[in-house]
């Protein structure tokens, strides 16, 4: 045990906590004044539901004891029964098993709040908050343990450092399986709002990359060799903005605020698995790489029909891929993983096969379990929004609430119309 690592992983956990309601702000400034709060609640209220949902059977199922051939977890940990506050446990030496237990909690909260972006502006609220619970437990926590867990895909060498195949290619399959199941928004691709406020999705992607270097430079677990993730993690973002910025100024002429807020996002998702397994210059040319084609990626989603509202596949499934492989290109001989060969700079190119084994494996399973979810939580408790209440708005029409309103609004908020400089929804 030691103490100064105690206290990274604690403030490490407080971080990738923030990092959800940095998401609510980027999410919600991408939306119309109408969805702003239906949007945001998709992420806060994950907060509370998965916290419960990991402290019941989430952990277990993640990180307990090895079931089935390195498919689950299980046995000691329901409820958090054996998982000790004073002495280290299973998966980090220097520091207490409830300290790594919390810091994998904020990983499982984060995760489905991410696929929200994908259905924003039209579903129900109820469906979500059971879908999300479902997908917890048979989708995030199975991954989790085949990785980090002591499961399959981490026995066989896949490298993953902080989630780009348990979070971000997770959540980017299970987010391209909701688009599809839920359908279009009404009107799309023809009438899409701009994002009612820009400012506030800057300042949501700031409070992520800011959050994200307790994701990755956490995933340390101690404060001994913490400082590589935490570069590769801010040169990798910064790469991605010029890529970004680069492709952007070459296909529309201009360079655009969201553009490069989404971009940097874009580069944190694809430094997330190789953070602590590449050195500072891989981490610029993943990050470039990351900028341009997630930028490419989003497009496509016009040619191919799925309406992903707020480019959750373009941004976490393309860029955990394009991170995932990389990493298997460029890791780093005697940095921190299994083997200590490296990837392909180093000469094990057999390592770029154990990650697309990895993302292979992660992309069925999620996508299948995904859309059996979707399927059972639409037949009973439904998950599209009625078309009134998507047109009146789903802070209004799920909530009773809207974000914005006059001094003389007063008690009437969520009947009073808007109006001066807040003259509806945009769009």
């Amino acid at each position: 045990m030691d103490t100064g690592d105690t206290a990274f992983i604690l403030f490490a956990s407080a971080l990738v906590m923030f990092m959800t309601p940095g998401l609510a702000l980027f999410y919600g400034g991408l939306v119309r004044q109408k969805n702003v709060l239906s949007t945001i609640m998709h992420s806060f209220v994950a907060l509370g539901v998965i916290s419960v949902v990991w402290f019941v059977a989430g952990y277990a199922l993640g990180f307990g004891p090895d079931r089935w051939g390195g498919l689950i977890g299980g046995g000691e940990f329901y409820f958090l029964k054996d998982v000790s506050f004073t002495d280290a446990g299973p998966f980090a030496d220097s520091v207490p098993h409830g300290g790594y237990m919390v810091f994998q909690m904020m990983f499982a909260i984060i995760t489905p709040a991410l696929i929200s972006g994908a259905f924003a502006e039209r579903i129900k609220f109820g469906g979500y908050v059971a879908f999300i619970v479902l997908w917890s437990l048979l989708v995030y926590s199975p991954i989790a343990h085949w990785v980090w867990g002591g499961g399959w895909l981490g026995a066989r060498g896949v490298l993953d450092f902080a989630g780009g195949t348990v979070v971000h290619i997770n959540a980017g399959i299970a987010a391209l399986a909701f688009a599809i199941y839920l359908g279009k928004r009404r009107g799309w691709p023809k009438d899409v709002a701009p994002p009612h406020n820009v400012p506030m999705t800057v300042l949501g992607a700031g409070i992520l990359w800011f959050g994200w270097f307790g994701f990755n430079a956490g995933s340390q677990l101690a404060t001994d060799g913490a400082a590589l993730p935490f570069v590769t993690t801010h040169l990798a973002t910064a790469a991605a903005i010029i890529g970004w910025a680069l492709i952007e100024k070459m296909k529309n002429g201009h360079v655009t605020t969201v553009g490069v807020a989404t971009g940097a996002v874009a580069g944190l998702v694809a430094i997330t698995p190789a953070a602590g397994f590449v050195l500072p210059w891989a981490a610029v040319i993943i990050g470039f790489v990351a900028g341009i084609v997630c930028y490419l990626a989003i497009n496509l989603k016009f040619r191919l029909g799925y309406d992903d509202s707020l480019d959750v596949v373009g941004v976490h499934l393309v860029g955990g891929i394009i991170g995932a492989l990389l990493t298997g290109v460029f890791a780093e001989a005697g940095l921190d993983f299994l083997d200590g060969s490296g990837g392909g700079v180093a000469g094990n190119w057999g390592q770029v096969l154990d990650q697309a084994m990895g993302i292979g494996a992660t992309i069925a399973f999620s996508l299948a379990m995904s859309l059996l979810l979707l399927f059972i939580v639409d037949k009973t408790i439904g998950l599209r929004a009625a078309e009134e209440d998507e047109l009146a708005g789903l802070d209004l029409s799920m909530h009773s609430e809207r974000a914005y309103s006059t001094a003389d609004a007063g008690s009437h908020i969520g009947t009073t119309p808007v109006s001066g400089g807040q003259s509806g929804p945009v769009g």
